[in-house]
């Protein structure tokens, strides 16, 4: 028996042939544009106190209209995929001027799909998840009685796409992710810390069913509130910091990789613009944004735009590579698309976007990098924190922090931020661990409005003066 195709859930109202006739009805005489349709899917459980608080199902559908025509789009969207409301969002494409020159060439072929096309969300029943958050609360409470809270947050989502040109292009894909989130609040002597671990990917729910795989995000959370009961005040000042590895690129991701996405440059408006092939960061370091890594949060088959996704080298060995690309920008900018056009959904127009951004591994060992240090500190998780794009400039707050004394980790420390701009930064990394990772699947990325779903990584690394912002007398 064949499975049903999920482009079903896109061609209700309308058939594949009427999707392509009005693409090239309305857009060929714009230098470039699309169809984007999409049929979503979304589920999110939360457990907290003991039961179940929150349980959501949501579906939507509709489809993106976009013209390009030099500099200007022209978009309209409408959560009806029928000829008739894309034959009104078609008068929007009436304020471009017609094209002038040739019209842009399609995106080539789709590479091999980075994920399966099955639903998470109908595989596994109601009772099943819900049951899942169940252990998990009681496996957690029994671990340790300063436990005091525990919250469970379950997520799926399942998105079919399909892009439609003027040309005759169509490329679909069909996108699962999932995502399982633990939070532990202890307590000791009227003193309560947080510990926060998750994990997830571009895959079934089965991984996050697993016995192993839950109970390591317990251990992981609870471990890092109990540190925290332990903590003191940070210190503040200009000091060596350590920053270790995995989730902790998602200062990279914020700090340095928004500046190097192609509308900031074309712009003139990022601190990287106009230096492809300068020196802007130390040697060794060599930054990566990979969309094309199998199962990862960030990855896709193909972007918003219909082009493969690929391994984009950005930085290489300190010296500047290139940038992060959609198809308007790189045309603009006589560069080829990166597989980075991105947008939250078909209500949203694209954008040059990260996917999964890392900093390759270095020769040194974790442990020797730490033994440089005298006085300073390690950061291994971070939180949330604030970004000014076109600059760099950043606050980050740290969730489990130690002070370095001596070359050794000392007393975790509680209320640490860290201050600087990511140019900067990476001009003062000496350092760069043996030990790189990629975080485990729960970053998320805002641009714009836009909230999609993306991956970080690095290995550990030295960083020589960062302000650390602390509250220690």
């Amino acid at each position: 028996m064949t499975a049903p195709d999920p482009r079903r859930f896109l061609y209700r109202s309308l058939d594949p042939d009427g999707a392509r006739r009005l693409a090239a009805k309305h857009l060929s005489s714009c230098d470039d544009g699309e169809l984007f349709l999409q049929y979503a899917a979304s589920e999110s459980f939360g457990f907290d106190d003991g039961r179940l608080k929150t349980a959501d199902y949501h579906t939507s559908s509709g489809f993106g209209l976009r013209g390009v025509t030099g500099e200007t789009t022209a978009f309209a969207h409408a959560n009806e995929i029928s000829e008739a409301a894309i034959e009104r969002a078609a008068a929007t494409l009436k304020l471009l001027d017609p094209r002038k020159g040739e019209a842009a060439l399609p995106p080539p072929r789709t590479n091999q799909a980075m994920y399966g096309s099955d639903d998470p969300l109908s595989l596994v029943p109601f009772a099943e998840k819900v049951a899942l958050c169940e252990r998990i609360n009681a496996a957690a409470r029994d671990r340790d009685p300063r436990v005091a809270q525990v919250t469970v947050a379950l997520a799926a989502s399942w998105s079919v796409v399909e892009i439609v040109r003027a040309d005759g292009f169509v490329a679909s894909d069909i996108r699962p992710l999932v995502r399982l989130g633990v939070q532990i609040v202890a307590e000791h002597n009227g003193r309560r810390e947080t510990g926060y671990h998750g994990l997830g990917g571009r895959y079934l729910y089965g991984k996050l069913f697993e016995e192993a795989e839950w109970n390591r995000a317990i251990d992981i959370s609870l471990a890092q509130a109990l540190v925290n009961l332990e903590s003191v005040a940070a210190p503040a000042g200009e000091m060596p910091v350590v920053m270790g590895s995995g989730w902790a690129g998602v200062l990279l991701h914020e700090a340095v990789g928004h500046g190097l996405e192609g509308d900031f440059n074309r712009k003139g408006t990022s601190a990287f613009s106009g230096r492809i092939g300068e020196r802007v960061a130390a040697p060794g370091v060599t930054v990566i944004d990979d969309g094309a890594i199998d199962q990862r949060r960030g990855s896709l088959t193909i972007d918003d735009e219909g082009t493969p996704t690929q391994r984009n080298v950005l930085i290489e060995d300190g010296i500047l590579k290139g940038y992060l690309q959609d198809r308007l920008n790189a045309r603009l900018m006589g560069m080829a698309a990166t597989g980075n056009g991105r947008r939250e959904s078909f209500a949203h127009a694209p954008m040059p976007r990260m996917t999964n951004t890392f900093m390759l591994a270095g020769k040194d060992e974790p442990r020797e990098l730490i033994g440089r240090v005298k006085d300073g500190i390690y950061a291994k998780s971070f939180g949330g924190g604030q970004v000014d794009i076109t600059s760099g400039k950043f606050v980050f707050s740290l969730t489990e922090a130690y002070r370095i004394r001596g070359g050794k980790i000392a007393e975790p420390v509680k209320g640490a931020t860290l201050i600087g701009d990511g140019p900067t930064v990476l001009t003062k990394v000496s350092g760069i661990g043996n030990d790189f990772a990629l975080d485990e699947g729960i970053g998320i990325c805002g641009k714009g409005g836009q909230s999609i779903p993306a991956g970080v990584g690095q290995p550990t690394l030295l960083i020589d003066g960062l302000t650390v912002g602390g509250t220690a007398a």
